[in-house]
């Protein structure tokens, strides 16, 4: 399912001491990472491509770029939109999004739980170094 998948040093998670951040890179060209999660989160939270780029201090034009980008490289769409008016329209993960999130957090979880004794273990060896 992955070609590879990389890890490197990004955004704290729940853990004091180190951060982990893990970018997964898919036969099919995806390329999700944490940026790209946030993204859909912020999507569903509030119900706006437009929204979730404002919030996320990014324009318009790049959170849309981010949203066809997944679509076209994961050969399905993860978010489904209706168009604006008087109305209004809207944004809303679709069941692939969803699971595009879910998926990524649970190996972001299990990653960080393997890491953890690890990098305990590096700070212990490089304290009296």
């Amino acid at each position: 399912m992955f070609s590879y998948l990389t890890m490197t040093e990004s955004p704290p998670t729940s853990a004091p001491g180190f951060r982990l951040s893990i970018r997964l890179d898919l036969a099919s060209g995806a390329r999700i990472g944490p940026g790209k999660v946030v993204l859909l989160e912020t999507i569903a939270s509030t119900g706006s491509i437009s929204a979730a780029g404002r919030a996320l201090r990014m324009s318009y034009r790049r959170a849309w770029d981010l949203v066809e980008e997944l679509n076209r490289t994961l050969g399905t769409a993860v978010v489904a939109t209706s168009a604006g008016g008087a109305g209004g329209g809207g944004a809303s993960l679709t069941p692939a999004g969803f699971a595009v999130v879910a998926q990524y957090r649970a190996i972001e979880a299990a990653a960080h739980a393997v890491a953890k004794p690890h990098v305990g273990a590096l700070g212990l060896a490089c304290e009296g170094a």
